[in-house]
């Protein structure tokens, strides 16, 4: 920055130092503004102002820095870099790209006050108009593109606050991110470069009612508990329950565009997991590195709590220039409870009046916020593209009562709870089918009539009315014992195991099962209902529930998940259902 510009915002001096906040005298700054702290420059943004004191909380390690060192103003709030090169990166918290770092300081451990583009400005792209001279553009507009990975196609746009104007100049060949690609009569200069406040939505033209369903490949989500693209849905589940695990599987198989995964103050080695394993994952849709569409933010438990606070912001402004370009974004936040925990230790070093277990006052406008910027949206350019947040939530002690799983579930449309019990029975995914819900599927429902078949909602309801039917048995099970019951109840008992044993549960790691597309799912569901129709009319003819509780071509649904060739067997497994059942009476 110029001596110019820095006498024109105004420096100032430390004043107090409390952790990641610190206070500052005879600051010129305004509201979000980024400053450099201390001698060593280290970066914060302004969060109060009263007076001649701002406070500001520090992205690093505060440690050794005193009152009286020098606070400087760059009168810009906290930005991202946007352009290509973004995919295939691993930022922390406020997009600085770790793997850029780690060369520049010839080490893994950072030193403070080290700082890099979220960008290469060096690298050279080839840009390919696809506009003309003489065109006219505005703001938003596609004026070209760059292959950014062998999977996603970068478009160049013109920048959101731009006036646009008639093309003057515009050419084909290797450019740098900084370097003008194109001119306009405005004067205005386009560079595939652009910086957005990370506080502040992108432009849109309307947000619309999402129709389509994001397919995850997990069959409890996607048969039962759907979330659309531009939806919102919450993992709230305690430790080792398996939220991590379960936003890795929607990471690696949800039919979105461009991934985006926010690893917000998780323990290292899960993110150390995340960095190793996403380099090796094939994309199942192309054959090519998952990472080709895949931007990282590591923000791990143990680096600094502010920039934990930042992390969220930095990923949903990133996934949202993506959705300009017309494509679905997912964005994974894993976890929002480490984003709550981190405002709630600046609010008490700011000495805030605290809310509900000391959590801000502001905590429910805060997820608000960062939720509401998810949607299906028609953007200024005329495309239509989508940012999809599956937020994970770690309540302690697993208990859904506190502050930031119920204020969560005020605002997403879509719950998947886990549950530990069945973790501890190593019930995977955990999922808790009589605690989660989506008001996302009579929305969704015409798209899977029409792409997977007309009964897709009636074959779904069946399943959910007989998983509901088990758990009301279940409770009078535990007072007379199974025995006492009805030979029907018994019956539903053990049509509802096989939907639990085949439908529920999925092995993550297994090479077929990891996976289990919607008409997989569909089948697994037909062939329960085949045994259900099938045992309850050979019940009606007198046929002992002993012998249909113990038939020997039963378990063969439980093997559906890890068919290849899944529609040959299902067709094969019906017929020996049908044909063994028939044959006792």
């Amino acid at each position: 920055m110029s001596q110019a510009t820095q006498q024109d915002v105004g420096n100032g001096v430390i004043e107090s130092v409390s952790g990641p906040v610190v206070t500052a005298r005879d600051l010129d700054a305004r509201m979000n503004d980024v400053v450099y702290v201390g001698d060593e420059g280290l970066m914060g943004e302004v969060i109060e102002i009263e007076g001649n004191i701002t406070t500001i909380q520090v992205y690093e390690e505060t440690s050794g820095v005193g009152p009286g060192e020098p606070v400087e103003n760059t009168g810009e709030p906290l930005s991202v870099d946007l352009g290509p090169g973004m995919l295939d990166a691993i930022y922390d918290g406020t997009q600085r790209p770790l793997d850029v770092l780690e060369e520049k300081m010839d080490s893994a451990f950072l030193d403070r006050g080290v700082d890099a583009p979220g960008i290469d400005l060096e690298k050279l792209w080839e840009f390919e108009p696809t506009a003309e001279v003489g065109d006219d553009v505005e703001p938003g507009d596609v004026i070209g593109t760059v292959e950014e990975t062998v999977t996603i196609t970068h478009k160049v746009m013109v920048p959101p606050d731009y006036e646009g104007g008639e093309i003057t100049a515009i050419e084909s060949g290797e450019f740098n991110v900084d370097e003008t690609v194109a001119e306009l009569d405005s004067g205005e200069e386009v560079t595939m470069h652009q910086e957005w406040p990370v506080r502040e939505a992108r432009p849109s033209v309307e947000k619309k009612t999402p129709r389509k369903p994001l397919v995850s490949g997990q069959r409890v989500l996607d048969g039962l508990f759907p979330i659309a693209k531009g939806g919102t849905a919450a993992i709230p589940g305690p430790f080792g329950s398996g939220k991590t695990v379960t936003q890795h599987q929607l990471a690696k198989w949800a039919d979105a565009d461009i991934v985006v995964y926010v690893g917000c103050g998780e323990r290292g080695n899960e993110m150390t997991e995340v960095i190793e394993d996403f380099p090796e994952l094939e994309d199942p849709k192309t054959g090519n590195p998952l990472m080709a569409r895949t931007s990282l933010i590591a923000n791990t438990s143990n680096m600094p709590v502010a920039a934990r606070e930042s992390c969220i912001y930095t990923g949903i402004t990133i996934a949202e220039y993506y959705r300009d370009m017309g494509y679905d974004v997912a964005l994974m936040a894993d976890s929002t409870s480490r984003w709550a925990e981190a405002m709630r230790e600046i609010s008490s070093r700011l000495e805030e009046m605290p809310g509900e277990e000391g959590y801000p006052a502001y905590l429910a406008a805060r997820l608000s916020q960062f939720y509401e910027r998810a949607g299906y949206f028609e953007n200024i350019n005329g495309s239509e593209g989508s940012v999809s947040v599956i937020g994970a939530v770690s309540p302690p002690g697993g208990d859904f009562s506190e502050p930031v799983t119920q204020n969560t579930l005020r605002i997403v449309k879509t719950f998947w709870a886990l549950d530990a019990d069945l973790a501890e029975r190593r019930h995977f995914p955990s999922i808790n089918w009589n605690e989660s819900y989506s008001l996302y599927r009579e929305q969704l429902d015409p798209w899977f009539e029409d792409n997977v078949t007309e009964d897709w909602s009636e074959i779904r309801q069946w399943a959910i009315d007989v998983l509901d039917e088990e758990a009301e048995l279940k409770e009078i099970v535990q007072l007379v014992g199974k025995d006492a019951l009805p030979d029907d109840q018994q019956l539903t008992l053990e049509i509802a195991r096989y939907l639990r044993e085949a439908y529920l549960q999925q092995n993550a790691f297994h090479p077929t099962d990891t996976f289990c597309p919607p008409e997989k799912t569909y089948l697994i569901l037909t062939a329960a209902k085949t045994l259900n129709d099938e045992a309850f009319d050979a019940l009606d003819a007198g046929v002992p529930v002993e012998d249909l509780t113990s038939l020997e071509s039963a378990p063969q649904i439980n093997r559906i998940g890890v068919q290849e060739e899944y529609e040959e067997y299902v067709a094969d497994l019906k017929d020996d259902l049908t044909e063994e059942i028939r044959g006792m009476y």
